[in-house]
């Protein structure tokens, strides 16, 4: 017990004393993108940022509303577990800003340019959990390579979006990712092991 101990609070020091390495990485890396960014996309990462919430959300909506109209059990049990993934990263992801309590970078940062909405704390990003859930989810539900590339190509430029915007340092993006994806994981497992003699799905 006191080797495990020793272990952990060695593995504890070691990770404070490399904060300021790592946000000095984060900070490097978001500057290489934001500040040296092509202007003439911004436009288009305004758009695919402002994608995130309306097709994270409408999709699941969407799919329910056919698979009941359509009397389709399989599809509707797909938009509910899609559904609870999305849900639940968001869930996920507010209670660990309030945890973490990091600013944005441009309030940190007052070379960072700022260029869309960004409001709350920065980690992780909500855009990305969100855009990687649903990626996630459709992908484990549906996988086959035309919905599976697209999906996280999406994904991954909403959440490039967040850093080219000036909103969020990577490592906000890379936890949301990592929050999306594993929130899509759990549902799916829940789902299966739960439901799957009563509904099955094909």
């Amino acid at each position: 017990m006191s080797h495990k101990c020793f272990l952990l609070f060695a593995g504890f020091f070691f990770l404070v004393s490399n904060l300021s390495i790592g946000q000095n990485i984060d900070i490097n890396l978001l500057r290489d993108i934001n500040l040296n960014r092509n202007e003439s996309f911004d436009g288009v990462f305004k758009l695919l940022t402002n994608t995130a919430a309306p097709i994270s959300a409408g999709i699941p909506v969407g799919m329910l509303g056919v698979g009941l109209i359509k009397g389709d059990s399989a599809l509707t049990r797909h938009a509910i577990v899609i559904g609870a993934s999305v849900v639940s990263s968001a869930m996920i992801t507010l209670a660990m800003k309030a945890i973490v309590k990091r600013p944005r970078p441009f309030t940190t940062y007052s070379d960072i340019e700022k260029l869309t909405s960004g409001g709350g704390y920065s980690f992780p990003s909500g855009h990305t959990s969100g855009a990687f859930s649903l990626a996630t989810s459709l992908s484990l539900d549906y996988p086959k390579w035309y919905v599976i590339i697209p999906s996280y190509v999406w994904a991954s430029a909403v959440g490039y979006s967040r850093m080219d915007l000036g909103v969020h340092y990577p490592s906000d993006i890379l936890m949301g990712a990592v929050v999306g994806a594993g929130s899509a994981y759990l549902c799916h497992y829940l789902n299966q092991k739960l439901f799957r003699h009563r509904m099955p799905l094909h």
